[in-house]
Parts: C-alpha cells; sequence; structure tokens
C-alpha cells in the first residue's frame, strides 16, 4: 500500500493572482529539507522568474511550522539537499530574481532559518522561534546564516545565535530589522500576501533593478558603485514603464504596467 505522506509534492506551488505561493509540504518531518524538498524549490524560483504574470513569490510552510532544516535522516543515508547552482535548499546560493518572502509559522531553525534569510521580506508569527542550532549537532550553519546574518544584525548578537545554538522570538527579530513584519498566529501567508500587493503595484522593471542594486552593492567599490548602479539602473530610466508611471502620476490614474 502507498504511504499517501511520502506520495506528496514535497513542494506545492499555487497562484494567487500575480503571485506565487510556494509551500513546504513535508508536515511529518517538519518540512525538513530533503532532495525532493531543494528540486521543489528551485523548480518553484525557476517558474517565478520565468512567467511574466507573476511578480512576487511568498514562500511558506504547511502543518503549522516552516521549516526544522536539513533533514538529518536523508544526510546520513548520503541524500543531497543541494539542487543545482542554487545550492542548499534550491535557494541559499542563488534566489529568485523576482522579490521573494517568506512567511514564517512555528519555527524556522538551522537550515529552515537559512531558507527563510534567502528571500528578500520576512513576515513571522508572534511568538515563532528562529535560530540556527547547528552547532549542537556538531554541524556549522553553512547555508549561508553565516555569511548572511552579520550583514543584517549586531555582529555579537550572531555570535550568540551561532555559538549557543539557541533560538530567539520572532520578536526579537523583528526589533532588529530582520523580520519586516509580525503576524498573528496563523496569518503568516495573510500578512506577506498584503505585503505582496504592496510590491506587486510597483512598475516590474523598478521592483527588479532595485532588488538587484541592493543585493550586488556590497561587492562593489567605491569607485566603481555609481557605474554599477547606473548599469541597472539606467535602462529603467529609457523604459515605456517609466514613461507611464510619470504619465500615470501626472493624470492622477493608476499605471498599466508592461514590463518593457
Amino acid at each position: 500500500m502507498t504511504d499517501i505522506a511520502s506520495a506528496a509534492p514535497a513542494v506545492l506551488t499555487e497562484r494567487r493572482g500575480s503571485v506565487l505561493l510556494i509551500t513546504l509540504n513535508r508536515p511529518e518531518v517538519r518540512n525538513a529539507v530533503n532532495a525532493a524538498v531543494a528540486e521543489g524549490i528551485g523548480g518553484a524560483l525557476d517558474e517565478l522568474d520565468a512567467d511574466d504574470a507573476l511578480t512576487v513569490g511568498i514562500l511558506t510552510g504547511t502543518g503549522g511550522f516552516f521549516c526544522a532544516g536539513m533533514d538529518l535522516g536523508a544526510f546520513v543515508k548520503g541524500e543531497s539537499p543541494w539542487f543545482g547552482d542554487r545550492g542548499f535548499a534550491g535557494i541559499a546560493q542563488r534566489g529568485a530574481r523576482k522579490p521573494l518572502i517568506a512567511a514564517i509559522e512555528g519555527f524556522a531553525v538551522a537550515g529552515g532559518f537559512e531558507v527563510a534569510i534567502a528571500c528578500d521580506l520576512l513576515v513571522a508569527a508572534k511568538g515563532a522561534k528562529l535560530g540556527i542550532p547547528e552547532a549542537k549537532r556538531s554541524l556549522v550553519a553553512a547555508g549561508g546564516a553565516l555569511l548572511r546574518l552579520p550583514r543584517r544584525m549586531p555582529y555579537h548578537l550572531v555570535m550568540e545565535l551561532a555559538l549557543t545554538g539557541d533560538p530567539m522570538p520572532a520578536e526579537r527579530f523583528h526589533e532588529l530589522g530582520v523580520v519586516n513584519r509580525l503576524a498573528e498566529p496563523g496569518a503568516a501567508v495573510d500578512v506577506a500576501l498584503e505585503l505582496a500587493a504592496a510590491i506587486a503595484r510597483n512598475g516590474p522593471l523598478a521592483v527588479a533593478a532595485s532588488k538587484a542594486v541592493i543585493e550586488q552593492q556590497y561587492d562593489w567599490s567605491t569607485e566603481e558603485m555609481w557605474a554599477r548602479q547606473g548599469e541597472l539602473s539606467g535602462p529603467v530610466f529609457a523604459s515605456e514603464d517609466a514613461k507611464e508611471g510619470a504619465s500615470a502620476f501626472k493624470e492622477k490614474r493608476e499605471a498599466v504596467w508592461r514590463g518593457r
């Protein structure tokens, strides 16, 4: 007899207008990342970026929690949670070109937290636990946490998270600016959809270029940063959408974006 849980897709996708809702779907192992999850997330990001009708993605988990990290049982068996050039969980090393929002319920720990911070914006339910407990298992948070968190929150707090392995509540990460919005338990996706709608109203070329500048500027020297920014922003200023945005503002109407 087939195990229904194992037969279900590891990652579900659902279109909500111009938003792609991506849901980790292994509640029996707290949405832990195995090869199927990594491939599913990577494929969903490919779908998001390839379809002009989609503007924003939301990544969440089923079962009342986000993700417990790498599936240690699968890891011990030799299964890889890396996918192509996207890396761990199909997202850690190369995310989406379009904005991606993590909607966190319950907890996002270890590799699960690394999946969340690979997204551009974070929404978390009040009371959710976030952290990198890898050291408690003699592992290293090598899926992006040790690289991304020092750029986003105070050095000594990152050290505490990494060296003790103890989690902190979503409210603390919100105070530090790592979590954008807090939600009531059970409402993280709803709040993420509100945030996605605010993004989707804007010009898609401008959104993509702004995201690219913010992501890439860490590697730019003072001498080159204006030129590199211009390479990304220049085409936006010369686009039909830029003219449409100015005309719509002047004419007091909603803009109609064409992505060109």
